[in-house]
Parts: C-alpha cells; structure tokens; sequence
C-alpha cells in the first residue's frame, strides 16, 4: 500500500475520543501512524504477523497493521468510550482486511495480557506527565513478551525507555524523530495547538538490528 492511500485510510477513521486526561489520551494523527508503520514493515514485514497494540486508542496503529496484512491484531485499550471508536472503526473497515483481530477491553497493568505468541508489540504509552511512571506497565509488559521486536513512540527526553529495555535484555534502534502534535484536548491547555518532539524506537532481540548504526533518525 502506497503511503498516501495509507495516511488517507488512517485520517478517516473516527478520531479517539480523549476523553480522560489521567489516562494522557493523545492520538496519533494518520499521517505519522502511515509513516511509523510503513517503517515497521520494512524492518519487520507485518505480513502474516501476530501483533499486539497496547493502549490502542481509535486503533489507528493497529488498523494500519491489518491494512498492511498481519495475520491477526490484539488490540489492548482500557477506556469503554474508546473500546467502542475502535470497534466502529474495524467494523467500517472489515472488507478490507485479510487478517483477524480481537479487541481486549483490558487495563495494561492490572488485567492478564498475554503477549507470549506475538510477533510484534506497538505501543504510544501514555507518558507520565499526569501520573509519573504511567509509561511503565506498558514498558514491562512489551519487555517481558516473547515479542520479536518492539515499536514504542514516546517523548524524545524519554531516554529511560532505552535503560529499562537494556535491563530486560534488549537493543534498541532510533527509527524515527519528528513533531507530534498536542491538540488542546483538555482544559489545562492554554495554547490553541502544541508541539513536542517525540522519538520511534524499535527494540530487538541481540544481535537483530535492521538499521545502520550512524542513523539516528
């Protein structure tokens, strides 16, 4: 799939509701989850792949997994309101997909997870600006899977991702660094529009890297 079809696909999707500032609910717009994941498939070609999407939101990670063939997509999201965006999306979407999915209404952290038979684990974790350490279940579950490999988006000064990886037994690559934008979702917004950096990490198993060492982007 041609990246301008995919961003298109992923920008009509009924956006995630945002509705919970303790659960840091910010989206990831189409056109960097199309560009994120294309990547994602030419490291670790998500063709007949078992993925898992942690903190899956409206599914837009996951969905452009689908569209890009995995077998089949367990999408993780805690938040009712946005089970049901994400169920509405797959359902829009269905005619399009050779693969299978399953939908776990399940808070990473506290519910069972089970990431031992997946290929592949994305994940934009909240970050803790509201409730410090929030990154980390996500973090453990990922690290602990018999996952492949890893994707994580994250804050760019998040560089305790890379220690905790490191103490698990992973290494880690930096895929891709741009601009997320922060739309003023919650009240405590007093700009119209935000801007942060953030950071793409692919994290693998020793000895599995697929980038060149000097790219750092």
């Amino acid at each position: 799939m041609r990246p301008k079809h995919l961003a298109m696909a992923l920008s009509k999707l009924t956006p995630h509701p945002c509705a919970d500032v303790s659960l840091e609910q910010y989206a990831t717009e189409g056109d960097l989850a199309a560009y994120w994941m294309l990547a994602v498939d030419q490291m670790d070609q998500m063709e007949n792949r078992y993925i898992a999407d942690l903190g899956a939101g409206n599914g837009v990670l996951g969905i452009a997994c689908l569209l890009l063939g995995a077998a089949h997509v367990h999408f993780y999201e805690c938040d009712e309101q946005t089970v049901e965006v994400l169920e509405m999306n797959l359902g829009a979407l269905n005619h399009t997909f050779s693969g299978e999915w399953t939908v776990h209404h399940a808070l990473v952290g506290e519910d069972e997870i089970d990431l031992r038979e997946v290929d592949i684990v994305l994940m934009n974790p909240p970050w803790g600006v509201q409730k410090s350490k929030a990154d980390r279940p996500f973090l453990e579950e990922a690290f602990a899977s018999g996952a492949n490999s890893i994707h994580l988006l994250h804050s760019s000064e998040a560089t305790h991702v890379e220690a905790i990886g490191r103490d698990h037994g992973w290494e880690h690559e930096h895929v891709l660094r741009t601009d997320f934008r922060l739309p003023p979702t919650y009240s405590h917004h007093s700009k119209r529009k935000g801007v942060t950096e953030v950071l793409c990490w692919r994290f693998f198993r020793p000895g599995d890297a697929r980038l060149a060492e000097e790219n750092d982007e």
